[in-house]
């Protein structure tokens, strides 16, 4: 057999040999396969937040807002994530306004900061986000919770991310108390 013949056959032997190894090795684990012991997120839901105590969350958002020179909209949802007030502040970026009803709208429909939906994207978790109906991935978004109970979720939009989430803990900690 010719050196150019035996160096292929052993190249594909080593490849049949590798691949074999290979196929003999479980799948890992898919981790949405773990079942958790406690329900994630597990917040039963209230009576919606009041048109006061929405507004009361937004003007402190905007205060904190204009301490630091930025321009927000904010928009406060109840539990069903039905608008329950908006304020958009002089110069606020109009493409934010829906952006900012959306993520008040996924942290009160799915329990949780919308940041956690952007950690999945980030770490690559697309799999499973791409499945989920009405989700934003973006940071700025928070569940509204009184007396343990869903109430409602505010989201801020017009700044970075991390902007639109410094705020929004803002009007957020006039209600998770």
């Amino acid at each position: 057999m010719p050196l150019k013949s035996a160096l292929a056959a052993a190249a594909l032997g080593g490849l049949f040999v590798a691949g074999a190894s290979l196929a003999q090795q479980p799948p890992a684990q898919n981790p949405l396969d773990v079942i958790p012991e406690k329900m994630p997120f597990d917040i039963p839901s209230g009576t919606p937040i009041t048109l006061d105590r929405a507004q009361a969350a937004i003007a402190a958002v905007v205060a904190e807002s204009k301490k630091r020179d930025w321009r927000m909209n904010i928009a406060v949802v109840g539990p069903s994530g039905r608008l329950i007030a908006f304020a958009r502040m002089d110069g606020a970026q109009r493409a934010s306004i829906n952006i900012a009803e959306h993520k008040a709208r996924t942290a009160a429909l799915y329990r949780r900061e919308t940041k956690v939906f952007e950690n999945a994207v980030q770490q690559g978790n697309l799999h499973y986000i791409l499945t989920l109906d009405d989700v934003i991935a973006s940071r700025g978004g928070i569940p509204l919770v009184s007396d343990g109970k869903l109430i409602g979720g505010i989201g801020c939009s017009g700044g970075t991310g991390s902007q639109d989430e410094a705020v929004c803990k803002v009007g957020a900690a006039m209600i998770n108390k």
